[in-house]
């Protein structure tokens, strides 16, 4: 069952609702016990259900009473093997979903009162990390509506090696394309159209093989895709899709008329890595690319974000600090 269909579960809908929520760790591990087992402890080692052994001074710890084994809360999780308090585990999941811009590290350190800077980023990554559902679905397939598939290259120029395309990624992009309710307040903005689910995924390069894999992974069979005339997507319609071919011709009202969704993505996603990161450094920037897709995905229902937040990290799987800093873990393209 989806975390979010569990009436038993409350989140706070503001700071003082969090603070009466989760006041201390105490509180914050009968959350997680909750999200865990709906309906009770059930021992993970003999399966016995019932009320099971609690340490006072190791909240996040259970014990059963049959068995006698101990079953971590944490065990699964982003917080998993980690020394940081619960409760500032779930401040910290407060503050990157309550704050629409996001945050950067060093706000985030001094937000929760963090001695080491080192912390406060290894805490925001593997946050970021539960943002990821590796089961999500393929976007796309409804009827009447359909998906503007895009590419774009992200990054700054170098200092002291000149103009030009060096060191910048390529991160592709589709976004469903949705109608507005006739008769609405909004119908008539831009055509009645707005955004819908959004993918977004670091690419290798601009080749067939890379922006074709990256919208079957992503984008349902039967899907009508609108992207420009790049070769690089000619081969979309022998996969299986009603492929539309634009061409811009260097036009930008062209640009805006047939892909304004997607373009609006990706000034949105590049001033919210400068203003709100002041840059991203290209191994981690799948990241900050599943941070922003969440953050979309999640805009017109924000305090759900927390909640489904934490009910994807039960399931998430962790990255260790040592894969952050080496920079060798990549996450998935699937965000909710």
């Amino acid at each position: 069952m989806d975390i979010l269909e569990r009436d038993d579960l409350s989140f706070p809908t503001s700071l003082p609702d969090f603070q009466k929520l989760f006041p201390d760790d105490a509180a914050c591990a009968a959350y997680l016990e909750k999200v865990r087992w709906e309906h009770g402890f059930t021992c993970p080692h003999c399966g016995v259900v019932g009320e099971p052994f609690r340490i006072s001074t190791r909240p996040g710890v259970l014990r059963c009473r049959k068995c006698r084994k101990e079953a971590r809360l944490t065990v699964g999780t982003v917080m998993e093997r980690s020394r940081v308090p619960l409760s500032t585990w779930f401040w910290g999941a407060y503050l990157i979903t309550s704050q629409t811009p996001g945050m950067s590290a060093t706000q985030f350190q001094r937000q929760l009162g963090l001695s080491r800077y080192e912390t406060a980023y290894g805490l925001l990554h593997k946050l970021r990390s539960a943002m990821v559902r590796p089961d999500q679905d393929r976007i796309g397939g409804h009827e009447g509506e359909h998906v503007e598939v895009n590419e774009t290259l992200v990054g700054g120029q170098t200092r002291g090696e000149g103009r030009g395309k060096r060191h910048k990624v390529v991160v592709s992009c589709a976004v469903e394309v949705r109608h507005r309710q006739p008769g609405t307040a909004q119908d008539n903005r831009k055509d009645g159209h707005y955004a819908g689910r959004l993918r977004l995924s670091v690419q290798h390069d601009r080749t067939a093989s890379s922006l074709c894999g990256f919208v079957e992974a992503t984008v349902a069979k039967g899907t009508l895709i609108v992207t420009d005339d790049w070769k690089g997507y000619s081969a979309l319609k022998d996969m299986g899709y009603d492929h539309h071919a634009v061409a811009e011709c260097g036009n930008p009202e062209i640009a805006d008329e047939f892909l304004p969704i997607s373009h609006a993505v990706f000034s949105n996603l590049k001033t919210w890595l400068k203003g709100t990161h002041h840059g991203v450094s290209p191994q981690h920037m799948q990241a900050y690319l599943n941070e922003f897709t969440f953050r979309f995905n999640k805009r017109y229902y924000p305090m759900n974000a927390f909640i489904s937040l934490l009910g994807l990290a039960a399931h998430a799987e962790a990255p260790t600090y040592a894969d952050l800093y080496s920079g060798e873990w990549e996450h998935p393209t699937y965000c909710r």
